[in-house]
């Protein structure tokens, strides 16, 4: 089945204890889409400048991404930069220029609307809530968010979580929308603001997902060099929603599944600046380390 991603493309520029890139592909729906690609078919909703590189246009294709609701508005692309000097886990931001963002309202094409999964990425509660308004309403929807929008848009981020089916956010983000301090309590208490099921990341420690009767943890896959974290966590949701996507259903087994899967393709992302190593990965390579990884739940 066919998953829907709306969120941004960008061009970083970032710095982490392994070296400094300048100007490379980057974003949230650019992560999530790839990631995602390996397991179902994706179409894409964004923004791009005139100056989005046809290298980068030509990567999103390769994957077979769907770009018809790519939208290429007059000036530049939106760019991110920041560093991860101090801790690995936290992103520091230098700088954000929205540029073709600032004002940016998206339209789903008409073929794209009747999309049976959704993913809205990271964005403005008020700007997923337009998306939610042109989607099917039996559509399984799955949504990300920030601390910005927890605290500036609370309102608006609770309405969108009493919308769509799947939350997922980092711990921090788990603890200040439900004002618990302890991660099991704040999971449950996710479930209490409106969606069926709540997935909280916890960088290299893992991630926890909760439903009713659904209470699953797994470990971060051991990667013995984070080159570049950017990109991560829009890597596991792009694997949680598109192994969801290519079975077709949501059941506890299935979810599990998507977890691991998430965390595979996550530590693929982190081993190199950008998608450097995504866009030349396989799916015979994720498979393996999921054989790999599951062999550590194994019992001795």
């Amino acid at each position: 089945m066919s998953l829907l991603v709306v969120g941004t493309l960008a061009y970083d520029t970032i710095e982490t204890p392994a070296g400094r890139v300048e100007e490379v592909l980057g974003g949230a729906a650019t992560y999530f889409s790839v990631a995602a690609s390996f397991f179902c078919d994706v179409r894409l909703v964004g923004v791009v400048g005139e100056d989005f590189r046809t290298e980068d246009r030509s990567l999103l294709e390769g994957r077979g991404i769907d770009l018809t609701g790519l939208l290429v508005a007059p000036g530049a692309s939106f760019r991110w930069s920041g560093s991860y000097l101090e801790d690995l886990n936290v992103a520091e931001t230098r700088a954000t220029h929205l540029n073709v963002l600032e004002g940016y309202e998206p339209r789903l094409p008409e073929e794209y609307r009747d999309a049976p999964f959704v993913f809205l990425a990271n964005a403005p509660p008020a700007l997923q809530a337009l998306v939610l308004d042109q989607v099917n309403k039996g559509a399984f929807v799955a949504a990300d968010t920030m601390n910005l929008w927890i605290d500036t848009a609370r309102e608006e981020l609770l309405e969108i979580l009493r919308r769509v089916d799947l939350l997922v956010c980092n711990d921090q983000e788990a603890v200040s929308i439900s004002g618990q301090d302890n991660l099991i309590r704040a999971g449950r208490a996710l479930l209490e603001l409106g969606p069926r099921y709540a997935i909280v990341k916890k960088g290299e420690h893992g991630a926890m997902l909760f439903g009713k009767d659904l209470d699953y943890a797994v470990p971060a896959y051991p990667v013995p060099e984070v080159v570049d974290p950017t990109g991560a966590g829009d890597s596991f949701a792009g694997g949680v929603m598109g192994s969801l996507a290519g079975a077709g259903a949501v059941t506890g087994n299935e979810l599990r599944r998507a977890i691991i899967r998430g965390s595979v393709v996550a530590s693929f992302t982190v081993e190199a600046f950008s998608l450097g190593r995504l866009a030349g990965l396989t799916r015979e390579e994720i498979d393996r380390r999921i054989e790999t990884f599951l062999s550590y739940f194994a019992q001795p």
